[in-house]
């Protein structure tokens, strides 16, 4: 399934359902950044390089001789991640959301000029706000959007691709959500916060699986409804991969459409369904329910053992794709739903 396609979808139901955003104009974005203090660009520390992608997936040498004074962040992840390790002050821009920003960084996110008036920025914007560093997925340099890296280096302008949404038929795992974090924090030169959230996702898993280790391996299956679908979450995804490293099994390691029946075969211990929050509904808990639903109201999943037994779990697609620093909460459902011992 392409998340590209949900993008589309749901942009003008977003545009409509989020709050305390505004839109900024350019005027109104240069004097929120002539009041911003920059970093400090410690002596020796830059020129600092380090490894990325273009929009092809080959990867690229990304050179800094300083922080980036003048950011565009564009969809959750990229948002999230600046607001996270305390750069708001860099952010030029902002674009993108598909969910609420968690209220620990909603201060940081009201100084990121988030612009609700559309869901991606058009090449037009982006060329005339000026940028020094683009931050977004890999579907956002396609030519028909915003260009691709080349294009920006012509014009002295970095940009950095999320590394789980990197074509070319890479899988997807939690390492990648740990480097770009950690580049991040280097391109910015903020290493040791940076490093604090890497550390905290991996002493998490850690914990899980040594907690569980006497405890009987649980078979797991993570879906979505879509479109009149079932789409599965395979091994290749960042969701399944995250389902492994916690010790549980992926009952089905292929990626792709999966049927009822098919599922009341494998009969999973747990199950998981993915939703989009703004693209089942404008309110969050409702699209919890309406997903939930997709299972619990339909006979055909009643003799389900993860129905009988109450393991029917849900999981936004930001906590388990291109999750960034969300990715601890995406480790944390997915841990308490397969171990309901842990939280006992």
């Amino acid at each position: 399934m392409s998340r590209i396609f949900k993008i589309a979808l749901f942009s003008s139901l977003l545009i409509t359902s989020l709050v305390a955003c505004s839109s900024t104009n350019s005027t109104e974005i240069e004097n929120t950044l002539s009041d911003k203090t920059s970093l400090n660009n410690d002596d020796g520390y830059y020129p600092i390089t380090i490894t990325n992608y273009d929009y092809a997936g080959n990867e690229v040498e990304l050179t800094f001789e300083q922080a980036p004074q003048r950011v565009l962040a564009i969809l959750q992840n990229s948002i999230e991640t600046m607001a996270a390790l305390g750069l708001e002050d860099h952010v030029l821009a902002s674009y993108g959301l598909d969910n609420s920003i968690k209220e620990e960084w909603q201060d940081s996110f009201q100084k990121m000029n988030y612009d609700a008036s559309v869901f991606e920025p058009d090449l037009e914007t982006v060329v005339s706000l000026a940028p020094d560093f683009i931050l977004s997925w890999g579907s956002m340099f396609s030519d028909k959007k915003i260009k691709d890296i080349h294009f920006w280096n012509e014009r002295n302008v970095n940009t950095y691709i999320n590394s789980n949404t990197r074509l070319g038929g890479h899988n997807d795992i939690i390492e990648n959500e740990y480097q770009d974090i950690l580049n991040i924090g280097k391109i910015f030169n903020v290493n040791e916060e940076a490093e604090k959230l890497v550390a905290t996702m991996k002493d998490e898993i850690e914990y899980v699986l040594k907690a569980t280790t006497e405890m009987p391996e649980q078979n797991v299956m993570l879906i979505e409804f879509y479109e009149g679908a079932i789409i599965n979450y395979g091994a290749s995804s960042l969701g399944g991969n995250m389902i492994s490293s916690l010790g549980a099994n992926l009952v089905r390691p292929e990626h792709g459409n999966i049927s009822k029946e098919e599922i009341l075969n494998i009969n999973p211990d747990v199950l998981f369904l993915c939703y989009l929050p703004f693209w089942e509904s404008k309110d969050e808990e409702e699209a919890n329910k309406i997903t939930l639903n997709n299972i619990l109201l339909d006979p055909a999943f009643a003799s389900l053992d993860a129905v009988k037994n109450n393991r029917v779990h849900t999981i936004m697609l930001g906590d388990m794709y291109a999750s960034g620093v969300r990715t601890l909460d995406g480790i944390k459902i997915f841990a308490e739903g397969i171990y309901p011992e842990l939280s006992n």
